[in-house]
Order: structure tokens, then C-alpha cells, then sequence
């Protein structure tokens, strides 16, 4: 209550005396004494000679308390600028003096004379500014200018650093060590520090000293070393040698930094060095004869080629060297592939090769190149461009794929045979025509499935699922519809022979030939339409029962007998000897009409109503060295008109059943490589009309181009449709009245409901 009526103010009442009014008096103002410019001058006085002292490092036996009062007096008494000029004054005649010391100092002792100086000055300019803290805060402030420790760095820049003969003299030195140290020997990196970071700390004021005085001058005496040294180095030595020169001097480098440089640097530097070291060189590395990048590819140096890729990625643009290297030699190799085969002929033994060019170079993209995506773009631009130049791959691809099913999977686990075939769907990435590899798969699988020769079903079912993962149903629909329809035979036989067995219960069927019929969907298989040949008579009996049975249980279906697909086991007397020959259905069929007379003419065998050439290729099959089953009238490989056959009772072999091979009829199946088989021929028709005309529904009206563009990004999946191919087809459905073209526009085309 005392306190509350003492600072009570007139006509305010406190709670506790209200009736109590006390008046608050205030006194007039005594001005404080000024400090003359007399006492002025004695205090700064007082603080020069303790800067002396500081200077001389005597500073133990002055009172900072005291030397700070009379700063403050100083600056509260308005002679702030007599301080600040005498402080700037003292500290440049000290520095002056110094200066002239360092500058007379040889250069060997230069840096460790100026880094000393750099230290006592810092060291002394710390004290002053604690003195002069007042002053900093107040008169420095206001007047706008700079702060005394500030002020110090620049006087010492000015004096010192930049003095007519320390600061050409210091950068010399400075780059001098730099370039013993890049020859190889030790230099004083902790006096470097000390002296570099020094520069850097110079630039106070925004001037930056640190990139003036040493920096462009090292940078580009870096630029100067490198372009010199490597240009000596590349043309001297190997590219593994080059390679590891250039590893070993861009760590150096990134050590310089680390040690002394400062941090700025580094990326400039980094900058010049790779530069000079890499991007300079890096396509004359990648070219280099018998040690560049193509030979290293060809002898499998996968180190190095790692070490030339983590090296150009550095520089990033440099990859684009390596990348088109590799591509190129790729394309090389697979171009020589092709060209082997052709002398060769051996389709097998070029996927194979192919395969193993391709696990070669994946592990190359993998491991060297660390897995970069486009580098395996690259890789996979490479083997498209080659294995897309005609259809022979995709044939070849078939045929090897129709070895392994056969016997290539034989005594395999199901993992390693999921493996081999994993990487026929690598291979089949790679094709664009995908319809002609379908083509032809479905004349080996069919073969495999009727002749029963496939390895395992599994491995046949998992092949058609891998196809169907990468090309969808449509692809595969009719290869498993085959599966479908191979079951259902089965199941077709068991029931007939069942049948037939009840029959043999009431009269004999003893000595009498079997019947295996595969019953087949027309649209599923690659059938062709040719009549079916006349068959013995011996086996009419079975065939019309056959048919009576399966016409009966499945009413509305029409059998259309393919005997050019079909085969036979035949019992052959040849003397004293008997063999179980396995035959085609046409080769039976002549082989039968030897039990009528022992030598027949090629007119003789018309009545089989077998086609032409396929009667010539069976009975030339029969008279082989190997297996002279006939004996044909006249010598060599060919069949004239009028000659005969005659059956050879003294034909041997040790084997008790002989299978006897087709020969391949090369006029029969011409081998261009280049040529698309008819029937895909007539399916990409019937594709890209299609095509057009679901396009054209939807759209109502396109442009030219932009209606060729989509037919092709919509069938790129199963083939590439050349331009004028699809051309070709719009015209016909513009002439069917599908289309039309604008009347105004005539690149422009119109639908028609």
C-alpha cells in the first residue's frame, strides 16, 4: 500500500487512502558533465598506448574493464569518430611496419612469415574489438560503418596480402606447391590450409580475395596441367593404362580439397579435371585399337569395362561413347552370325550362338555398366536390329525350340529346364514378326503332338504359357485348342477300341491291321487341303468302321482324312530277314503295292492319287544308301518319268524297327530368308483390314497418317505393317465401300455405316 501511494499521481486515489491526495514532484534536470576535446584527447591517448601494448603482446598488465570505461566515455561523450580514426591509424602503422617485414622475407619462408603475422593479427584483433565493443554496437552503427574487426581484415588485406611484392609472390608459391605436389612430393598441407583459408577470410568486405588471388589462377593452371599430361599419357600407353591414371588423379584431386582447398572449389575443379581427363578423351578411348572398348568387349574384360563406365559417368555424356560402341559391335556380330548360317546351315547351332551372345552382353550391361537403363536399351536396339533383318530367325528360333522339346530337355529338372526356355522368350522379345514365329511354331508342334515326340507335356505347356504372358489368349488360343484336341482323341480311341473289343467277341479281328485316327479341328492346325490318297484295302475296313463310329456319336461334323500327315509301322520280309520298318502313310501305301508284283513303274503308283511331288519325295526317301528299301531304274538323286522301282529282298540293317527319314526337298521349301510364308501373308491382310475398319468405326474421320500411325501401334504385337502394305489395304476397302475420301481433303478419310 506504501508503494501504490507513493507513485500515486494527482487525482488518482490508492484503495487504501482515498481521501489522501499527495502531489508527485519532479525535479529540474542536471546536465552531465561534458569530456572536452582536451580529456578526449588524453583518454585516446591512454587507448593507443594499450593497442601498443597489445600489439607488442605485453597486454597481461593492462585492465580491460578500465580500457573498456574510457571507449565508452569516449563514444557517450561524442568524439566516436576522434576513436574510430585513431583506432584505423594505429592499426595501419602497426601493420605498415609489418608489412615491410614481410615483404623482405624469402619466398621459401613466406608462407610460414605471412601465416604467422595472419595468426597475431587475428589474435590482436579480437582484443581490440572487445575493447571497442561499445563503439561497435552504437557509433559504428549509426554512422554505417565498418565494424573494427572487419576494418582490421581489410587493413590487412590492403597492406599486407596485396602488398606490390607479397602478392604475386604468395600465389606463386602457392601454385609452385600445388604443382610438387601433383609431381610426386610433400609439401606442408597444414601451412597451405592456414595460408588459403587466410585468402578466404580476406574477403570480408564482399570482395572475394580467395578467388582473385588464387583460385582462377590454380584453375587455370589445373586446366593447362591436365590438357598437357593427358594428352601425353593417351598417346603413350593402353586405355586400361589411361583409365587407371585418370581414376588415380581425380581422387588426388578430391584429396587437394579435402586437405587445404577450399570448399568452393571442389566442383569447379571437379568440373576442369574430368573435363580434361574424360570428356576430352573419352571418344578416343572408346575407339582405341586392340585395348578400347571393342576389344574389350571382344575379350570379355568386364573389370575394365566397368572401370570405363564409372569413370565416363562422371561426365554423363561421355556414356553415349560407350552405349553406341557396344551397340554397333553387337550389330556386327550378330551380322556375322547371319552370315555364318547362311554357309553353314545349321539353325540350332545359331540360336545357340545367338543365346550365348546375348547371356555375353547382359552380363556385360549387368555387372559393368551396373545394370543402366540405357545401356540396355541399347542392347536390346542392337539384337532387333539384326535379328529383325529377315524371317530367318524367327524360323530358326522355332526350330531350336522344336530340338529342345524333342530331346534338348531330356534328364533336366523342371528349374533348369524353365530356365533354358526363359531365355528363348528373351530371344522372342526381340522379334517384331511375331505372327511368322507362330506360323511356324504350329507346323512343329503339330508334328511333335502327332508324331508324339515332345520330351515332356509339362515343358510343352509351359512354353505356350510363357508365349501367352507375352502376346496375350489370341496368340496362343490355337496352339492350346491342338492340347485340347490331342486329349479328346485319346479319349475318342479309348472309347472306339472298347468298341471294338466288344466286337472281336463275336468274330475274330486276328491278324487284321489297328487303326490310331487323331482326330484334328480344322482351325486349330496347320492343315492343308490335299485329297486323301487311295489306302490298301487291307486297311478300308478299319478306316470305314472308324468313321462309322466317330459320325455316329458326334452328329453335324464332317471327317476330312489327312493321310499326308499320317504314319505307319510296316512288317517287311526282305530274304530271311524281317524288320519293323515306321513309315509315313504314303510310304506304306507304296510300300503295299510291292506284295502284288515285285517291280512297279512311276506311272504304276498314280492310282494312289498321291500329289506329284510328294510321290517323288517318298519314293526317293525309300531308296536312300542308308535304307534301299527300292531299287530305282536309273542312277542318281533325281526320279525321270519313265522310270521303275523294284524291291530289294536284300536290304539289312541291324536295327529290328527302322524308322525311315524323309529327305528334304530344298526346291520344295526354298530357303530366301526374306520371304513372309503365304498363309501369314494372307492373315496380316486380313489383320490390317480389320484393323482399319475397327479404327475408322470409332473415329468416323482421320488423316492419312495419323490412321496409319494407329493400325501400326495397334498390330506392333504380332508384326511391323510396312506403310504401304496398309496402304494397299485401305484402298481395297475404300474400293469394297468400307471408305471413302473426303471430297475437299483427299488425304482425308471418312467411314461409311
Amino acid at each position: 500500500e506504501r508503494l501504490r501511494e507513493r507513485f500515486s499521481l494527482p487525482g488518482v486515489r490508492g484503495p487504501a487512502a482515498m481521501s489522501d491526495k499527495k502531489k508527485l514532484v519532479i525535479k529540474p534536470f542536471r546536465p552531465h558533465s561534458q569530456m572536452d576535446r582536451n580529456q578526449a584527447e588524453a583518454t585516446w591517448s591512454q587507448l593507443r598506448t594499450a593497442i601498443k601494448h597489445i600489439h607488442n603482446r605485453n597486454a597481461s598488465t593492462l585492465s580491460f574493464e578500465e580500457l573498456y570505461r574510457n571507449a565508452y566515455n569516449l563514444v557517450l561523450n561524442k568524439h566516436g569518430e576522434l576513436l574510430y580514426k585513431g583506432v584505423c591509424d594505429c592499426e595501419r602503422e602497426h601493420l605498415n611496419a609489418i608489412a615491410n617485414s614481410v615483404a623482405s622475407t624469402p619466398d621459401e619462408l613466406l608462407l610460414g612469415q605471412l601465416s604467422g603475422c595472419w595468426s597475431d593479427h587475428q589474435d590482436t584483433m579480437v582484443m581490440v574489438r572487445d575493447i571497442l565493443m561499445y563503439m561497435d554496437r552504437t557509433f559504428v552503427a549509426q554512422q554505417k560503418r565498418t565494424p573494427v574487426y572487419a576494418m582490421g581484415l581489410i587493413l590487412f588485406r590492403e597492406t599486407i596480402e596485396r602488398h606490390p611484392q607479397v602478392r604475386d609472390r604468395l600465389r606463386q608459391i602457392l601454385l609452385e606447391n600445388v604443382a610438387m605436389e601433383r609431381a610426386g612430393q610433400l609439401i606442408d598441407r597444414i601451412l597451405m590450409k592456414h595460408t588459403l583459408a587466410m585468402l578466404a577470410d580476406l574477403g570480408i568486405d564482399g570482395l572475394s580475395v580467395y578467388e582473385e588471388d588464387f583460385e582462377a589462377h590454380f584453375l587455370g593452371a589445373t586446366r593447362n596441367f591436365y590438357h598437357s599430361e593427358s594428352m601425353e599419357y593417351i598417346s603413350q600407353n593402353t586405355c586400361p593404362d589411361y583409365l587407371t591414371k585418370a581414376k588415380t588423379r581425380l581422387a588426388e584431386e578430391q584429396a587437394r580439397v579435402r586437405h587445404y582447398l577450399n570448399k568452393s572449389t571442389e566442383s569447379k575443379l571437379k568440373q576442369i579435371a574430368e573435363a580434361e581427363l574424360i570428356e576430352r578423351h573419352a571418344k578416343t578411348l572408346v575407339d582405341m585399337e586392340n585395348s578400347g572398348c571393342v576389344a574389350m568387349l571382344h575379350h570379355n574384360r568386364i573389370e575394365e569395362l566397368k572401370d570405363m563406365y564409372e569413370l565416363f559417368s562422371r561426365v554423363p555424356g561421355t556414356l553415349e561413347h560407350l552405349r553406341l560402341c557396344m551397340c554397333e559391335y553387337v550389330k556386327k556380330l550378330g551380322r556375322q552370325l547371319l552370315q555364318d548360317q547362311e554357309k553353314t546351315k545349321e539353325p540350332v547351332d545359331f540360336v545357340r550362338r545367338l543365346l550365348g551372345m546375348r547371356d555375353k552382353y547382359e552380363h556385360i550391361v549387368n555387372y559393368s555398366f551396373h545394370a543402366e537403363k540405357k545401356s540396355q536399351k541399347a542392347l536390346k536396339e542392337a539384337f532387333e536390329q539384326f535379328i529383325n533383318a529377315d524371317t530367318r530367325c524367327a524360323s530358326y528360333l522355332v526350330l531350336y525350340i522344336d530340338e529342345l522339346l524333342k530331346s534338348g530337355l531330356k534328364g533336366m529338372s523342371e528349374d533348369e529346364a524353365d530356365a533354358h526356355l526363359e531365355k528363348v522368350i528373351v530371344i522372342f522379345r526381340y522379334l517384331q514378326d511375331k505372327d511368322i514365329f507362330e506360323n511356324f511354331y504350329k507346323q512343329h508342334l503339330a508334328k511333335r503332338l502327332l508324331q508324339g515326340r515332345s520330351v515332356s507335356e509339362d515343358a510343352e505347356r509351359s512354353m505356350i504359357t510363357k508365349l501367352k504372358t507375352e502376346c496375350g489368349y489370341q496368340f496362343t488360343s490355337k496352339l492350346e485348342g491342338m492340347f485340347v484336341d490331342m486329349n479328346v482323341s485319346k479319349e475318342s480311341m479309348e472309347k472306339y477300341r472298347e468298341a471294338r473289343r466288344d466286337m472281336s467277341s463275336t468274330r475274330s479281328l486276328d491278324g487284321k491291321p489297328t487303326l490310331d485316327v487323331t482326330v484334328l479341328t480344322a482351325g486349330y492346325w496347320p492343315t492343308q487341303k490335299i485329297p486323301p490318297c487311295m489306302l490298301p484295302l487291307e486297311l478300308v475296313p478299319e478306316h470305314k468302321a472308324f468313321e462309322n463310329f466317330y459320325l455316329s456319336s458326334n452328329n453335324g461334323r464332317k471327317l476330312n482324312w489327312q493321310t499326308s500327315m499320317g504314319s505307319a509301322e510296316v512288317k517287311g520280309l526282305f530274304g530271311a530277314n524281317r524288320h519293323d520298318l515306321i513309315v509315313s502313310t504314303y510310304q506304306m501305301c507304296i510300300l503295299m503295292m510291292f506284295n502284288r508284283a515285285p517291280t512297279l513303274s512311276l506311272r504304276e503308283f498314280s492310282e494312289l492319287k498321291i500329289p506329284d511331288n510328294d510321290l517323288r519325295r517318298h519314293l526317293i526317301s525309300l531308296c536312300t544308301p542308308k535304307h534301299r528299301i527300292l531299287r530305282k531304274s536309273s542312277k542318281g538323286k533325281n526320279i525321270a518319268d519313265d522310270d521303275s522301282f523294284t524291291f530289294n529282298p536284300e536290304y539289312t540293317s541291324k536295327m529290328k524297327r527302322v524308322k525311315i527319314p524323309l529327305v528334304s526337298m530344298k526346291e520344295l521349301a526354298p530357303a530366301t530368308g526374306g520371304d513372309v510364308p503365304a498363309p501369314v501373308e494372307e492373315d496380316r491382310r486380313l489383320l490390317v483390314e480389320a484393323g482399319v475398319v475397327r479404327i475408322m468405326k470409332a473415329r468416323k474421320t482421320l488423316q492419312h497418317n495419323d490412321l496409319i500411325a494407329e493400325v501400326t501401334r495397334q498390330l506392333s504385337s504380332r508384326f511391323m505393317p510396312n506403310p504401304a502394305f496398309i496402304k494397299k489395304r485401305i484402298e481395297s476397302l475404300i474400293e469394297r465401300e468400307y471408305l471413302e475420301r473426303d471430297k475437299t481433303d483427299r488425304r482425308m478419310y471418312k467411314y461409311l455405316a
